[in-house]
């Protein structure tokens, strides 16, 4: 943003565009940074990255008012340099350090500075960090020369008592805690808003906003953040891994671009989650109840019909990842059941994220539309559908022929020969595009050899129980080449297989 140079070896865009400024604009620009004209000859001193550069002002207006000119972009940093705030992992712990006082005189330069002069703006403060720590911000001025900042566990009774250096207000600074004291997490969810709050930065830039805070703190300080762009024309882009820092950007109800980024064995993508599918999202309760947004931040993810398939199919896949085997990086959803599976898998194959679902065997009875949402959810062509809706048909007659409740009494054991070969090549097929069906039946057909009965959870918890928790004891059930290790084995196939089926271009 500082510098029109490209560097090989950087991850950058590969063109940004901006919008053109009028003259009054650029005008407006140089009035509010105060940038000193030097007289007579028309150039401006700007501050750039700790240093003075000169610049002249019809240069800059040239500039700005073409800002995508090629020959104009070694200008245009001039613009966007004082206007841009970077947070990183390296700055925002010092961000709460001391800051000189200053001339009281002179209009305030530091955020602390800024913060001690203006009472509403140190009220709007106090109230924001508050609500995140518990603990109210006060600045601190009696360290003659310095401005400190503390956590106090009650209000200032009045602005005076911040601003003065009475004996109240000594006593007062003296009962609270230096914010030096405090918490990596609380100096940088303290440091990052007042830097935010004072620093009126147009365009913010921030790195892993989430280091050093506890999942609660990183969802209010996305909240707060975003909550400040709400009304204004500034731009935020942050890089993060945290789910809660997210999620807490979309509840300020501001309009957010999710840009996916992955790097594996060589390859990287780039998928974009517009602003309005969020929306959707984010107001579908099922899938807010299911965590879909920490999705985001999985390599891997398999959807199933319920929570007792979601535990189970879960603790398969970590026993199998101790012994080498299994899906990396994965996280498990429960869908509650198999209809709203595709209302999960879809938006995340959109943004690249190769989505698993599990089914019972019964996903053969489903009617013509309800199997339309599981076939545009597995990404199945169009040419192949009808012919695969035929098969479903006629497996599931064979079936019921066999046991109407054929999903509770062996699934395709009921049948053999061509039928069971055809039934199987149907399987494979939709295996082939990462939808996996249970060809026994259902969740409680697999590890028979442990001989429990039952049904969801009055299956699940004895299950777990025959399994063992401990792999040094001998009853402990460790992973096999059949049953539904081999499953799982499968589902990680599709997972990980770079040309994978199924997946939106």
């Amino acid at each position: 943003m500082c510098s029109s140079e490209k560097k090989s070896g950087f991850v950058i865009f590969d063109d940004i565009w901006f919008n053109n400024l009028s003259e009054d604009e650029v005008n407006d620009f140089i009035d509010a940074n105060k940038f000193n004209i030097l007289p007579e000859s028309g150039y401006i001193k700007i501050n750039l990255n700790g240093r003075d550069e000169h610049v002249h002002k019809q240069v800059l207006v040239h500039a700005l008012s073409d800002p995508n000119k090629p020959t104009h972009s070694e200008i245009f940093k001039y613009y966007m340099g004082p206007q841009t705030m970077v947070l990183n992992g390296s700055n925002r712990i010092d961000l709460i350090k001391d800051q000189a006082g200053g001339d009281l005189q002179q209009p305030p330069k530091t955020s602390f500075q800024k913060l001690f002069h203006n009472d509403l703006l140190r009220e709007q403060y106090r109230n924001l960090i508050f609500k995140g720590l518990g603990s109210y911000p006060v600045i601190d001025p009696t360290k003659l020369g310095s401005l400190r900042l503390r956590l106090s566990s009650i209000s200032p009774s009045s602005p005076a008592v911040e601003r003065s250096l009475s004996e109240d207000s000594i006593a007062f600074f003296a009962a609270a805690q230096l914010m030096a004291d405090a918490s990596d997490g609380a100096k940088a969810f303290a440091g990052i808003l007042s830097e935010i709050l004072t620093g009126d930065p147009k365009i913010l830039l921030m790195d892993e906003p989430e280091a050093f805070l506890h999942p609660a703190l990183a969802f209010k300080l996305g909240y707060e953040i975003a909550q400040s762009l709400i009304g204004t024309n500034k731009q935020m882009f942050v890089s993060t891994h945290s789910a809660q820092f997210l999620m807490g950007c979309i509840q300020a109800g501001v309009p957010i671009n999710v840009v996916r980024l992955t790097y594996h064995k060589g390859n990287a993508t780039a998928r974009l989650l517009p602003s309005d599918q969020i929306v959707r999202l984010m107001r579908n309760p099922l899938l807010r109840s299911v965590g879909v947004i920490s999705a985001l931040f999985y390599e891997n993810v398999v959807v199933t019909e319920g929570d007792p398939d979601r535990a189970f199919y879960q603790e398969i896949n970590e026993r199998l990842l101790q012994h080498g085997r299994g899906i990396p990086n994965c996280i498990f959803l429960n869908a509650q059941n198999k209809q709203t599976i595709p209302t999960i898998v879809i938006p995340l194959r959109s943004l690249g994220i190769p989505a698993a679902s599990i089914y019972d065997i019964d996903f053969l009875k489903c009617k013509n539309t309800e199997a339309t949402k599981l076939m545009d959810a597995a990404g199945v062509p169009q040419m192949l559908r009808e012919g695969m809706s035929n098969t479903r048909n006629k497996i599931d007659k064979l079936l019921s022929d066999k046991s109407e409740k054929y999903s509770r009494n062996g699934g395709i054991k009921l049948i053999s020969g061509d039928n069971l070969d055809a039934a199987n090549t149907y399987f494979d097929q939709l295996e082939n595009y990462g939808t996996f069906l249970v060809r026994n039946g259902e969740l409680e057909s697999w590890l028979e050899n442990l001989g429990v009965k039952g049904h969801g959870p009055k299956w699940l918890i004895p299950v777990f129980e025959k399994m063992g928790e401990d792999p040094t004891q001998p009853d402990y059930v460790k992973p096999g080449n059949d049953d539904v290790w081999l499953f799982i084995d499968r589902v990680a196939d599709w997972l990980t297989n770079p040309h994978r089926k199924g997946i939106p271009q």
